[in-house]
């Protein structure tokens, strides 16, 4: 349009059309000699627009000092690395936001499906940064800085595992970009180095581990960061290593530290992954090790706007830190939620497009201060089915109500109906902890007698129910034994084609085609392998579980020794989910003991006898 409006003036003020075309066309043989301002702004229709060179970015690192001390490094200040990259057209002319991301991964492990790792030049200068958020954004006026928490990568002292050490790493450089913080030019060197260029608005992103942090740093509610998007974070770390007190079937958390630690760093480091594990003792209890790293209990801190993502079928990160930590954020905090049927997977892979689009708009909104209607977005998006969504005003889902079910017998043994009756004649059930079995053997045949579990069915549903929320399960047990586990399944009986989130690729399959989401250099593309789901179609869907540790039915700070026949009642939960059960299928509840593979065994094989007048389910249904 400014084109047109030019020509326009120059006929009107005499030249003919030729002579128009040769003026213009000595205006362009001379255009690369004359120095053209970049815009000092990138907002053009209501969004940020990629008018900054990317190939032309100022790249540079720093090491923030964080006032820890650490056994890693034996006196002085720990200083932590920050590889940065921002708009050289900006420099000195504009101050701009931040995106952030502070992760344990940037050379052990990688980041994204492809597993990219930092990369350096022979003299130590940052050349790639893993992820899109550079090539993205970076020519739309933000700097993208990437912290490597302590003890990995380029920084200094040891990983603690979601400990105060973690998340000062990320916290020490938020300071330094609002001039609260002191950084330097090297590692051991004297050379200050100062964020002149920042704004003070940060806002920050990561998976996994990664979104843990950024959950984690927002419930110090510290100044300057406005925003998070956490990806399948965790919320609790008690959650991550044990359940309700029954320990998951995985590494300690010392050990995790040390899968992550620079190399250079693990001996030195030992006696703080040593500190770590026994804070983690075997018998599941809740100590003060877990309790400095359970950012849900500070939830109440949290300024900064929350846009989470997660797999509802994700059994790394388990889905109660979503929801446990969805419950905890103030009313005054904007939240919003995806979640998907895929399991441990960046939603990059799972919704690509959609998800850049809607980061793209909560960027802008949140640290640009652009007025984009973004905050009026649904609150929740759900996939249904696969790469189908579904939008809701609010989440839990609009309709949903706390529903007490009870378990009734039935004509077989171990067998019988879950409904609403609100009182079931006097009776009881047993079956016997099988440690080798999971709940893919008990939900195999429903109507049939199994030694070790319990199933209670619901019939098919007349309408279609969706579980959307966290259910609650109180059972009163009589164990055999003086140690004991049980497990809480929901199944879903019914044809059903869904994501394949049992395979390895976590209901996922990468493609050869590539799509490319902003700028790229010969060191860093923009391009990534596209996704599709891995999709099966199944009978029988156990859509979630919990699992606890009888001896904690009083506290999870202390475990108790039972008392062989005696009966103990216990509330615990299952993981939090959203799923619906289309009418015609069948809902059920199966109670086992030790579900192989997800959680630890007790000592020996308990028979565990149910008391159904003292037990029931509270499930959250809409539909039911």
């Amino acid at each position: 349009m400014r084109r047109e409006l030019s020509e326009r003036g120059l006929v009107r003020h005499g030249l003919s059309g030729v002579a128009v075309v040769l003026f213009l066309a000595v205006l362009a043989m001379l255009a690369p000699s004359i120095a053209v301002a970049a815009p000092l702004s990138s907002v053009r229709d209501n969004q940020t627009q990629a008018v900054y060179s990317y190939a032309n970015a100022i790249r540079q690192s720093v090491w923030v000092d964080t006032g820890l001390t650490a056994s890693g490094k034996p006196g002085g200040h720990v200083r932590v690395a920050a590889d940065i990259i921002r708009p050289s057209e900006l420099d000195g002319k504009a101050k701009i936001p931040v995106i952030m991301e502070a992760s344990p991964y940037y050379s052990c492990c990688g980041r994204g499906n492809e597993n990219q790792v930092k990369q350096y030049d022979a003299n130590g200068n940052i050349v790639s940064f893993p992820l899109y958020y550079d090539n993205y954004f970076v020519p739309r006026g933000y700097a993208v800085v990437l912290v490597d928490l302590a003890g990995t990568n380029r920084s200094q002292g040891c990983v603690d595992t979601g400990g105060p050490e973690d998340i000062t790493s990320a916290t020490s450089v938020i300071n330094w970009l609002n001039g609260r913080g002191t950084a330097y030019t090297s590692v051991t060197g004297a050379t200050t180095a100062t964020a002149y260029w920042s704004d003070g608005s940060v806002g920050m992103i990561g998976k996994s581990w990664d979104g843990t942090i950024a959950e984690g740093v927002a419930s110090t509610g510290i100044v300057g960061l406005k925003t998070i998007v956490p990806e399948s974070a965790i919320s609790s770390w008690y959650n991550y290593f044990r359940m309700n007190g029954a320990p998951l079937a995985r590494e300690t958390p010392g050990q995790l530290s040390t899968y992550v630690e620079d190399p250079d760093t693990v001996t030195a480091c030992a006696s703080v992954a040593a500190g770590i594990d026994a804070g983690s003792p075997d018998n599941g209890d809740y100590t003060s090790m877990y309790a400095a790293r359970n950012y849900a209990a500070n939830a109440s801190r949290v300024k900064a706007s929350v846009f989470l993502t997660h797999g509802a079928n994700d059994y790394n990160v388990l889905t109660d830190d979503f929801g446990q930590w969805w419950s905890a954020l103030p009313p005054t905090v904007h939240k919003q939620i995806w979640l998907s049927q895929t399991g441990h997977v960046d939603p990059f892979d799972f919704r690509r497009g959609a998800f850049v689009d809607e980061l793209h708009r909560w960027f802008d909104h949140y640290l640009m201060g652009i007025d984009n209607g973004v905050q009026l977005d649904p609150q929740a998006a759900i996939e249904r089915t696969p790469d189908h969504w579904v939008t809701y005003p609010t989440w839990p889902i609009p309709g949903t109500v706390s529903t007490t079910l009870w378990m009734s017998p039935g004509a077989t043994s171990g067998v019988g109906t879950l409904g609403p009756q609100g009182s079931v004649p006097a009776s009881s059930a047993s079956f016997t902890d099988n440690p080798n079995n999971s709940d893919d053997e008990w939900s195999a045949d429903p109507s049939a007698t199994d030694a070790d579990r319990l199933v209670y069915s619901t019939g098919p549903l007349a309408h279609a129910t969706t579980v959307s929320g966290t259910t609650r399960i109180t059972l009163t047990v009589t164990p055999s034994a003086s140690q004991a586990r049980l497990s809480a399944v929901l199944v879903d009986y019914g044809s059903t084609t869904m994501r394949n989130y049992n395979d390895g690729t976590e209901g996922i399959l990468t493609l050869t085609t590539q799509s490319c989401f902003g700028e790229s250099t010969p060191q860093d593309s923009a391009c990534y392998l596209d996704t599709a789901p891995d999709t099966e179609t199944v009978t029988t869907d156990v859509f979630d579980r919990g699992w606890a540790d009888l001896g904690h039915y009083q506290s999870l700070t202390s475990q108790q020794t039972l008392t062989p026949g005696k009966p103990y009642t216990m509330t615990f939960t299952l993981n939090t989910t959203d799923h619906t059960v289309p009418a015609g299928h069948t809902l059920a509840l199966i109670i086992g003991g030790t579900d192989n593979g997800y959680i630890n065994p007790p000592a020996g094989t308990p028979t565990l006898k149910i008391d159904l007048t003292r037990s029931s389910i509270t499930l959250p249904l809409s539909g039911f």
